[in-house]
């Protein structure tokens, strides 16, 4: 032959892209999200509704979403704890077991809300309420919402939230 290869040669682009669509193939993980469970030990689960009402109560709402959703749209008052980060700041003493705590995620495919009520629930809080359903379904509701904002400071009183 006069140097001419049957395959077509592969430029660095369509190279990238098969390595790319190999490892979404070899990933089950991009199949399916996990769902979070529907009840956690030692709280209530609420429903969007449930959880419109203690926010009318003046409870604390505690997104623990991670700092780029949170600054998208939040439940209206909420305080932001990432769980990755700042959540595990609940576990220190000062802060009042006895506030109520909405803590909830963006959806039933999210299960980092149920981990944080686990841990809220573990020190000690007593009133603990897992929204499960999340921001999500707070936004299908036309429930009050807004964006991050920033206050420096983060308090546990239900009734500066």
């Amino acid at each position: 032959m006069s140097g001419v290869s049957p395959c077509p040669k592969l430029g660095e682009e369509d190279v990238m892209l098969r390595i790319l669509m190999l490892c979404l193939l070899m990933s089950p993980t991009w199949l399916s999200a996990a769902e979070a469970p529907v009840e956690v030990d030692g709280a209530m689960t609420v429903n969007v509704y449930q959880a419109r009402q203690l926010h009318e109560l003046g409870a604390v709402f505690v997104d623990v979403r991670p700092s780029r959703e949170w600054s998208w749209g939040h439940v209206e008052g909420a305080v932001h704890m990432d769980l990755a980060r700042e959540f595990f700041g609940l576990a220190r003493a000062e802060w009042p077991r006895t506030v109520p705590l909405v803590v909830y995620c963006d959806s039933e495919v999210c299960p980092a809300s149920a981990e944080a009520v686990r841990l809220a629930v573990e020190w000690g809080y007593e009133q603990v309420f897992y929204f499960r359903a999340g921001y999500f379904a707070w936004v299908l509701a036309d429930f009050p919402q807004e964006k991050s904002r920033f206050s420096g400071v983060t308090t546990l009183n239900a009734q500066a939230h």
